[in-house]
């Protein structure tokens, strides 16, 4: 991928796009298109042709998409099936047409069996079945990968698909009941601690475990492997280091500076026990995350307060 190639990054507004033009800025590249919703709604097909056949973008990072924590899949299960893949098939379709060089699409680790053995090996991908509150938009991500191992097998593209862990980091959606575990845990603790609340409430029993990602490594992924890699391999890209909710939500106390108790609410649903993604694929080509879990959340916390509360 040259310096000075026209690159797309479908999404760009959101916390993995921001993150991928930051890095992109960052390592040189001069040519970033993005285009805001108001300009290009990707899920009219109509105008999608167009902006490719004006742009002639060379590379496509497709990190466009309906995102949520785990009340918005259970409760808009339609729109994250519809939107998620009316966005890939548009996408994914005009860059075959166009002959865009190579794309690589961000799927979910949403997309392994609910109980599938740990850590996820990307040879367990459609060996059982999903997670039922996030059934839908996994249904949408495997649909997007298949959609790019179909068009490289048919026609000879280099479409690429990842799988991140849970990600987390800079421009990320913050709202309480529909944003994912980092954001509304950092919003809960941080309202607690301006209130002098004595106890902060997590959904679930706090027991499940996960890898976090925090979004800068992703995208250095993401552009290390549009530089070196050809192939129809999917990639996990993780950290490889596990921690539960609870340990999750006391690393966040921490650093919001939060002192009361932190209890959890076992009625409400935890989500799959484990998801733990093998790395070792993407290991192996020699990618490596650098940022820790705690120095991660103490940026997104920095983030969240000059996005939502001025000056720290």
């Amino acid at each position: 991928m040259r310096q000075d190639a026209k690159v797309f990054v479908a999404g760009h507004a959101g916390m993995v796009g921001s993150a991928l033009v930051r890095r992109l800025e960052a390592k040189g590249y001069t040519r970033i298109l993005t285009a805001e919703r108001r300009d290009l709604d990707l899920l009219d097909a109509a105008a999608v042709a167009e902006f490719f056949r004006r742009e002639q973008p060379e590379h496509v990072l497709l990190a466009a998409g309906k995102i949520g924590g785990i009340y918005a899949n259970h409760t808009y299960r339609a729109d994250f099936l519809y939107e998620n893949l009316v966005i890939e098939a548009n996408v994914i379709h005009q860059a075959f047409l166009h002959a865009v060089r190579k794309l690589l699409f961000f799927a979910c680790n949403c997309i392994y069996p609910k109980n599938c053995p740990q850590p996820m090996g990307e040879d367990d991908l459609l060996s059982g079945p999903l997670e039922p509150t996030s059934e839908p938009f996994a249904i949408a991500k495997l649909a997007g990968m298949k959609l790019c191992e179909s068009y490289n097998r048919q026609y000879g593209t280099d479409f690429i698909t990842v799988i991140p862990t849970n990600l987390y980091g800079p421009n990320q959606k913050m709202d309480l009941m529909t944003s994912m575990v980092v954001p509304s845990l950092i919003q809960r603790f941080r309202q607690a601690a301006l209130e002098g609340a004595p106890e902060v409430a997590v959904w679930g029993t706090g027991a499940p475990v996960r890898d976090f990602l925090y979004v800068d490594d992703l995208a250095e992924a993401a552009i290390f492997l549009m530089e070196n890699y050809e192939g129809n391999l999917v990639l996990n890209v993780g950290t490889g280091k596990s921690f539960s909710i609870g340990e999750v939500a006391a690393v966040i106390a921490r650093v919001v500076g939060y002192g009361g108790r932190i209890v959890f609410d076992p009625a409400l649903p935890d989500g799959a026990p484990t998801k733990v993604l093998d790395g070792s694929r993407l290991a192996g080509l020699g990618w490596r995350h650098q940022v820790d879990l705690e120095e991660g959340i103490r940026r997104t916390c920095e983030d969240f307060l000059r996005r939502f509360e001025g000056p720290c």
